[in-house]
């Protein structure tokens, strides 16, 4: 998918070198078509590293999408540069008034906290009433899946014993569902948290559906039935050694915390992880924005 993004934008580089299909505004403007407008509400601390895991996998559909990048207006990043947040990002403020094809709302690593103990609590529930009427379908990652199901569905957190982190596999509950057209019966997925929600709830809810789960990590892949919402509890954007650098992190500050499991081959630290869920991460995006977004968004928003 060309994505349009600034040109200044520092993830641009990279995805080029990639060969990421991106476009300037220039030629996105002579194309007679109606490209998709995503909004991202970027909540992770490193925001640069986001910006381009997330970038890589929209970029991967014949259609036009036009990003544009959101931060919260009651809390400041302390990880990302003031110059950086400026030139890229807005606030909700400035796009209440607007419709969206599309948006992604992405994890933080604050899981441990009770959910109204975050600062911007108030405002990140103000914006997913907001997605109810004005996005066609918002995608939920990490904590911000959490987030969603407590929030939409009333299915609360629970704290895990130990941090589950590393690759997991995956079972296909809803085999049929376009979301997941392609997918093997079997999936790798990346984890990195320290909460988890019930499968039984999530089963008992008439408005979701299971898709994907693990036995050793619990529910991955959750959707409400009208595709308005699509929470993914691990994180398929995540590069191959992610987890690795979440590790040598946690060490330096002198956690007591677990290797990723089935991750460093031979569990040796030493040695490069293999990347085995790339390309259902690239699968699971290019569905998500053909299926619940493309092929149900109006091509012209109309206030209902």
């Amino acid at each position: 998918m060309p994505i349009n993004i600034p040109k200044l934008l520092p993830a641009r580089e990279i995805l080029e070198q990639e060969n990421i299909f991106i476009m300037d505004d220039e030629r996105a403007v002579s194309q007679d078509i109606r490209p998709l407008n995503i909004l991202i509400l970027n909540l992770m601390p490193e925001k640069e590293k986001a910006e381009t895991q997330l970038l890589r996998l929209l970029g991967n559909s014949p259609l036009q999408v036009n990003i544009k990048f959101l931060t919260t207006d009651s809390y400041e990043s302390t990880h990302t540069s003031k110059q950086h947040l400026e030139q890229f990002y807005t606030t909700f403020s400035t796009v209440k008034n607007q419709k969206f094809d599309g948006m992604i709302i992405t994890g933080a690593p604050i899981e441990l906290l009770d959910f109204d103990q975050v600062k911007y609590w108030t405002e990140l529930t103000e914006i997913m009433e907001w997605t109810n009427k004005n996005v066609t379908s918002t995608l939920h990652i990490c904590w911000g899946a959490q987030a969603s199901l407590y929030y939409h569905y009333e299915i609360g957190k629970y704290e895990l014993q130990r941090k589950c982190s590393g690759i997991y596999a995956h079972q296909i509950f809803e085999q049929n569902d376009i979301l997941l057209r392609g997918f093997d019966d079997h999936f790798f997925a990346p984890h990195s948290r320290y909460t988890d929600v019930s499968i039984e709830a999530i089963l008992n809810n008439p408005e979701l559906k299971l898709l994907a789960a693990s036995e050793d990590a619990g529910a991955l892949l959750i959707a409400s039935r009208n595709r308005k919402h699509v929470m993914i509890t691990g994180h398929l954007e995540y590069e191959s050694d992610s987890l690795a650098q979440e590790y040598e992190r946690d060490l330096n500050k002198g956690l007591e915390i677990h290797m990723p499991q089935n991750y460093f081959p031979n569990n040796d630290p030493a040695q490069k992880p293999i990347n085995r869920w790339r390309s259902h991460g690239h699968l699971f995006f290019s569905n998500w924005l053909n299926y619940y977004v493309y092929q149900e968004t109006p091509y012209s928003w109309v206030e209902k």
